[in-house]
Formats: structure tokens, sequence, C-alpha cells
């Protein structure tokens, strides 16, 4: 037997989230007429039920798992009828009290003197900046110390790509390949022809993210073109490796310091602090629910579904960079990473199910570095968790 087709308006349909986006829990549905009942399945499993009576849309809150998966939506109406969502996925959970919120800046003392306590494992020029982004409390050191960028300024160039796009890129587009081969895997040639892509030429595309990260408050970064190419790239083309401080109530004094301590002596080039990156994944965490800067300058432009793609992006990187995950089991890590020879940095958030944290952590050597430079990032983010868990 043939059965007919459905019209839209006769299955449910998941509106939020979308495919390769991250998730807080919060999942939106339109309904057909009649839907009495609404049932949310993650990967096949019945998690979550709610009445709907009368509803064209709901929403349906469920913490979702900490790992790629796949939702639907099962509508049954008053006889018993039921009909199913097309699949949404991969979604990536991350915890619901997490959610982004504005929160000001203030000094943690004894995370200060903690992480303090750290530093003497690296011999050479570090610098960091932790803050909660629910209540505000963090630390630093050195945070406003410049520093080669590395690649890690590519997640600005992606913003700029974003705000340019309708919408996040199509699957299968050129734009969308250039843009996740250069966040998944720190790809310089295809950061290079997606900076053309996107403006003309790597230098356009660099005067428009300076712009972009200046609207949000990074004062201290330079994009400065395009990134050197090696020859294996070029004969390969294959892998290679690898915030604005929100709108803030009142800030409850002393605010987390910013100084330069120390600093390498830079010429021309790539250049951004721990500040600064910090204030860059702020902003993002922020415009993931159409608050803070981003949304502020940006509003129609950079999008919350936008954004919760690129930090789908961030939590699947691929790079080898200095690790902020490497020493926290349970948590989520949306980070990007940077290094040349005698700079090795990681900056990002790191989500847990009690919220979410910003981290960034540089570092600089004349002679070279190396695992030295992991593990300071991975020591500061385990002991910033293990004292927000406390």
């Amino acid at each position: 037997m043939i059965l007919p087709l459905l019209a839209a308006d006769d299955v449910p349909r998941i509106v939020v989230p979308a495919p390769n986006q991250v998730s807080f829990g919060r999942v939106v549905a339109r309904l057909p007429r009649g839907t009495h009942r609404v049932v949310l399945l993650v990967d096949g499993k019945a998690v979550a039920r709610r009445s709907s009576v009368g509803r064209r849309r709901i929403t349906v809150r469920y913490q979702l798992p900490r790992r790629d998966a796949t939702l639907r939506i099962l509508a049954i109406d008053s006889a018993g009828g039921r009909t199913r969502s097309s699949p949404i996925g991969p979604v990536f959970g991350l915890p619901a009290p997490a959610a982004p919120k504005p929160a000001g800046s203030r000094r943690h003392n004894a995370l200060t003197r903690a992480i303090r306590r750290h530093l003497s494992s690296f011999s050479g020029t570090s610098g960091f900046y932790v803050r909660d982004l629910a209540t505000g409390a963090g630390a630093s050191w050195n945070a406003t110390a410049r520093f080669p960028a590395g690649s890690t300024l590519k997640l600005a160039l992606a913003l700029e790509a974003l705000r340019v796009s309708d919408g996040a890129p199509p699957a299968n587009s050129r734009l969308r390949g250039r843009l996740e081969s250069m966040i998944l895997d720190s790809n310089n040639i295809d950061t290079n022809e997606l900076a053309v892509m996107i403006a003309g030429s790597t230098s356009a595309a660099s005067a428009r993210v300076n712009a972009l990260m200046s609207r949000i408050g990074m004062t201290n970064s330079d994009l400065f073109g395009g990134y050197l190419v090696d020859d294996l790239e070029r004969a390969t083309r294959g892998l290679t490796t690898a915030a604005g401080i929100p709108h803030e109530p009142p800030r409850l004094p002393p605010a987390i310091p910013l100084q330069t301590i120390d600093q390498p002596q830079l010429g021309r080039g790539k250049h951004t602090t721990a500040a600064d990156l910090a204030r860059l994944f702020s902003a993002i965490h922020l415009a993931a629910g159409g608050r803070g800067p981003l949304a502020k300058h940006y509003r129609g432009e950079i999008t919350p579904a936008e954004v919760r793609y690129l930090l789908f992006l961030l939590t699947h990187t691929r790079d080898r960079g200095a690790k902020l995950e490497g020493l926290i089991p349970g948590a989520s890590v949306a980070h990007k990473a940077g290094w040349i020879s005698t700079a090795r940095h990681d900056a990002g958030i790191v989500y847990w199910k009690g919220g979410a944290f910003v981290a960034s952590v540089m570092t600089w050597n004349a002679n070279g570095v190396g695992v030295a430079s992991d593990t300071l990032a991975a020591k500061i983010a385990r002991t910033t968790l293990t004292t927000f868990r406390g």
C-alpha cells in the first residue's frame, strides 16, 4: 500500500536547534494542528514529554548529552495518532546552567593565588585570563601583554565570514569547506582562500577583521594579513594541526586586573593578548543567546544560529595545540589553539555541568616552546574548574 504524502503542516518540525549546532537544552518545535502531546526523542530514546493542547509551537527543555546526538519530535493527537519530525543532528549538548547571560568582572583572590603557583612550571613569558561566565569571578596575570597570535585569530576571521554570509554556509559549499578546514584543522591554505573569498584579498580581510575586533573591545590584536603556508601543506593540502567584554552591570571591586608584566619584543605581525582572546570567546558565548557586543553591533549580520554553529565547530577542533582540556574529565571545551616555533597558546570556553568559564593561556620562549606550554594550560584549566566546582 502506498501511504499518502503528508503536507508540511501535518508533521512536526524542529525549529531550534539546527544540525551542526550546540544546544543548551532548549528545543523549539512547530506542531501540526490537533497535537495533544509531544515527546522529545534523543538518539531514538524518549527523554521528555509535554502536553501541547491547542499549541502550534512548543519549547521542550532537556539536558542533552555532552556529545553529538540526533533529535526528533513525536507529535500525538487526541486519537493516539503519531507523526515524527525529520531527524535533526548532529547536535552537541552543552549544560543548561551555562546558557548565555551577562556577567561582570571581579577578582577571585584564592584562584589568583592558586594559578600563580603554576606559572613557574613554564620557563619563558606567559599570560593568562580566566573568568566564570555566570558570576564574573576570575583571575589573570600579564593579561594585556602582546604575544604572537598564531592561529588564534582565525576565530575572528570565522566571525567575519559568517557576518558576510547569509546564515551558516550551506553543506558542501566552498565557503563552508574552507571555514571548517580553518577551524577544525587550522589549515593555512584554506584560511587564506577563505579570506580572499570574503574580501578579495588577505589584506582586505585582515582590515575587516581588525575592525570587528576593535568594535567588540579587542584593542590589542592585529590579524596582519594572511598566513604562511609550509611545503607540507602545499604538497598534501591536508590536515595541519591544530572576549568584547559583555555588557556588564556595575562591577564589584576589585575587577580582574588587566596588566602587562612582561612581554616578548615583537616587530610588526599577528599579535593578541590573553585578555583579548578571552573577550572574543566571551562575546561568542553571549552571542549564542543573542546577547553581548556581537549581538549589539552586528544584529542581523551575526545571528545566534550562526554562532551556535561556530561553537559546534570549536567543540570538534582537531588541533595539536596547548590543551585546556587535557586534565579536566567530564567537561566539554570549545577552543582554538595557535602556535609558532616560539609561541604556543590555547583559548576557549570550558563547559561543565555547573556552568562555564572562559580561559586564555599564552606562552612564549625565544628558544622554542613545547610540552611545558600544554602542561601549563591544562593546569590552569583544571585549577579553575576545581575552584568553581568548590
